[in-house]
């Protein structure tokens, strides 16, 4: 049992950058599982261990290492793929990095997403894009109530300057040289703090929790106050693919635009009771502490208003707090008691989010 609309991606050439990654590692596989024909083009997976190489996600893929910083090999490879679908990921993800080389985060997350702009307006064919920025695109007020798509970009460190750039970039191209008799359909999307099995990267909350818990020590907490958007990392990953299925509409122009893909207000919680909830799921004694280190300014209150996805896509939530938990320390135990199962466990994951979605009725419009 699954929506209607995941059938669009069967035998589609579908190019994901960023595929290495765990975002694009879940996205990979979901998309194999589809019968889409995956090509993928991304630097070296950035952890080790790392979801890509436990999960075989290069099985039956193009699989192709490269940099989207290079323009011309990037243009070679997306000539020699001409995907029907592209979903650009690849990105430097973490806050606490950009910090520490802003330039590599300016010249990956917004010069790499022109040259990919670039290298698919070079194809002169008809093409759904969508370029996923993220939730920390738009100038961070504290609001309690959550950005909606039309409100400011902007960004105090350098890592949310560079989404909000991104954004302007994908909107530039939009409006110069994208839409109508182009074919090109150009989207961009932005979702919340997402979790879930497979991610190892430093400085983000549930990898940190992993590590600590599965050595028997405490996790330390740098701001256990400040509030984030939860959310598994199927539930933005399913708006992408069904706004993707949009864009192959007959009336793909009115969703060529941003889509905020964010938990319910429910899910919007502070870091401190999120690492409750794992450490309970954890059990074998798991708690935190406070970190006594001086760590750099990050956004005290964030959340998105999906008001727009839910309204135009029948996009919604399907699984909140205890599911995801639930879901993220089940793939854990998997990694620690059977690692070679991981494939399969994944796989199982994303069919049950599928069946979720199903009974959520989710993107029950028609797809033509």
């Amino acid at each position: 049992m699954r929506p209607v609309f995941l059938d669009v991606f069967s035998g589609k050439r579908v190019l994901v950058t960023g595929h290495t990654g765990f975002k694009g590692s879940w996205l990979t596989l979901w998309l194999q599982k589809l019968g889409a024909e995956v090509a993928g083009y991304s630097l070296n997976p950035p952890t080790d261990p790392a979801m890509f190489d436990l999960c075989d996600i290069d099985r039956g893929i193009r699989h192709q290492i490269g940099d989207i910083r290079d323009l011309p090999a990037l243009t070679q490879f997306i000539r020699e793929v001409r995907p029907d679908i592209v979903l650009h990921l690849a990105a430097q993800p973490i806050v606490r990095q950009s910090y520490d080389d802003p330039l590599d985060t300016i010249t990956t997350n917004i010069v790499g997403t022109a040259n990919v702009l670039e290298a698919v307006r070079s194809l002169d064919a008809a093409c759904a894009m969508i370029v996923v920025t993220s939730d920390k695109c738009y100038e961070n007020r504290n609001w309690v109530w959550g950005y909606r798509e039309d409100d400011p970009m902007g960004g105090h460190d350098p890592y949310s300057m560079s989404k909000g750039a991104t954004e302007l970039v994908v909107s530039s191209w939009r409006r110069s040289y994208f839409g109508g008799e182009s074919g090109i359909k150009l989207a961009s999307a932005r979702a919340g703090n997402v979790i879930g099995g497979g991610d190892w990267a430093k400085d983000r909350i549930v990898p940190d929790c992993i590590r600590a818990f599965s050595q028997g020590r405490e996790v330390e907490l740098r701001n256990p106050r400040a509030t984030r958007p939860w959310q598994h990392v199927l539930e933005p990953l399913g708006g992408y693919l069904l706004l993707a299925a949009r864009l192959l509409s007959k009336n793909a122009d009115s969703y060529c635009s941003g889509w905020n893909f964010g938990p319910a207000a429910d899910d919007v919680q502070p870091v401190g009771m999120i690492v409750r909830m794992i450490a309970n799921s954890w059990g074998d004694g798991a708690a935190s502490t406070m970190s006594q280190e001086a760590h750099p300014k990050e956004a005290a209150l964030l959340s998105l208003n999906c008001d727009k996805a839910a309204a135009l896509l029948d996009w919604r939530p399907s699984w909140h707090l205890d599911a995801l938990v639930t879901h993220t320390v089940d793939w854990y135990r998997q990694w620690l008691q059977d690692p070679a199962a991981l494939r399969e466990t994944t796989i199982q994951q994303i069919a049950t989010y599928e069946h979720a979605m199903a009974e959520r009725q989710i993107g029950v419009g028609t797809i033509g």
